[in-house]
């Protein structure tokens, strides 16, 4: 069977940095940081008071009032960057077959929110005061679901969950859908709302976030020696993708082509990735092979790069061992170090600036890499954002359960 080709019509994106995709790129390039101390909740009892959080989003600019009611936050962000995304496509939806458009949404928690503030309501006011839409505005795949109604896409719909990797996950899998001849348009990404009293404490009880409470602007510092932990974020990103023909035939303009897209699993620890980041290098290395490129092809990488200890040293090894010399001559950098960790929307958020970097040639930095780890010992682009001729970008993604997910996007040639 042929594959079909496979590009990047659209893009929208709902972050703590900017609320659309060109305001957050904008904001990347220059190195702001968008972590503060959390005003969503009181935190103060906490011993982690910090978070990449989203505070300015209004859901009613995108969604009726009633209806926004009855959805979680993280469908909220999901629907929102999905309208951006279909308009920037310039997609005439009432001119397309339903059938063959389709939408993947992939979120690590999907409405803790909701469940946090329901599970409350049930205990102190009893069984009948939970909500008729607990369920419905809890569960992940909602988030495609809605989608789905709202944009008439009645094509494979389903939400995908693997914690980190999730909206990576969405991505891949939406390539394939394409190429294997099931889609001619796939909206996906990943959405996620988790700055929640719960979620903050649960990851502070496994030492996964940095206490640098005093500092938050500082608290995400990937590769750097003196990082103590990943900083949790928010927000969605969702693309328009369509076959290369499809995409012609309307006369779409094209941010770069869905080249590659390599998955697989640790198959060691619940938390810790696997020694010497063996299940990431073949990731890696599978998502090289799908596109038909080899390491030297590939410009620079957005790494998982989420500042903790074992992550940012085993993905360093993880790219040396699959890029060899070629690993000390591209740049690799973390966008988390700016807006911290977006959980199952990560991967989705990134591959946004992939895209942005190969039309604009530029490259943002990682931040706060003040005191560089020995251990990790590649181009970080800590000394701000950089313009690079831009052709192929490698984005990993990588979720606890051991697993992993690598894209590749390169600039489109005909």
């Amino acid at each position: 069977m042929v594959r079909r080709r496979v590009v990047a019509t659209g893009i929208g994106a709902v972050t703590s940095l900017g609320l659309t995709a060109e305001e957050f790129w904008e904001n990347c390039l220059e190195g702001k940081c968008a972590i503060k101390t959390i005003s969503g909740f009181d935190a103060s009892e906490f011993p982690v008071r910090i978070a990449g959080e989203i505070t300015n989003f209004d859901p009613e600019k995108f969604i009726e009032r009633v209806e926004a009611r009855k959805m979680d936050r993280f469908v909220q962000f999901a629907v929102a960057a999905t309208q951006m995304a279909i308009e920037d496509s310039g997609l005439d939806l009432a001119s397309e077959n339903p059938d063959r458009m389709a939408c993947l949404v992939g979120s690590g928690i999907g409405g803790i929110a909701t469940f946090e503030e329901q599970h409350s309501r049930l205990l102190n006011r009893g069984p009948t005061r939970v909500s008729p839409y607990f369920v419905p505005m809890m569960i992940i795949d909602m988030a495609p679901g809605i989608i789905s109604m709202r944009f008439n896409l009645k094509g494979p719909n389903f939400g995908i969950v693997s914690a980190c990797a999730s909206g990576a996950h969405a991505l891949g899998e939406a390539l394939r859908l394409i190429q294997r001849g099931e889609a001619d348009v796939v909206i996906a990404g990943g959405a996620e709302a988790a700055v929640t009293p719960m979620t903050v404490a649960g990851f502070a009880s496994m030492k996964a976030l940095s206490t640098r409470n005093d500092e938050p602007s500082k608290a995400s510092r990937p590769f750097d020696k003196d990082r103590d932990g990943f900083v949790l974020g928010e927000g969605s990103g969702m693309l328009v993708l369509e076959s290369l023909d499809h995409a012609l035939k309307r006369g779409a303009r094209i941010y770069a082509e869905f080249a590659g897209y390599g998955a697989t699993a640790d198959a060691y620890h619940v938390t810790a990735p696997a020694p010497d980041g063996e299940g990431a290098a073949r990731s890696m290395r599978l998502a090289l092979e799908d596109a038909g490129l080899e390491p030297t092809d590939i410009t620079y990488i957005n790494a998982h790069g989420t500042s903790t200890q074992h992550n940012d040293r085993l993905e360093t090894i993880a790219i040396k061992s699959v890029f060899g010399e070629h690993a000390y001559r591209m740049p690799v950098v973390s966008t988390k170090s700016m807006i911290g960790h977006l959980l199952g929307a990560a991967g989705a958020v990134e591959l946004v600036t992939c895209l942005l970097s190969i039309r604009d040639g530029k490259v943002h930095p990682t931040i706060n890499l003040e005191n560089p780890d020995p251990e990790c010992d590649l181009d970080y682009v800590s000394e701000g954002s950089r313009s690079l001729d831009v052709r192929t970008v490698l984005s990993n993604s990588f979720g606890f359960g051991g697993h992993n997910a690598s894209l590749i996007v390169r600039a489109f040639e005909g």
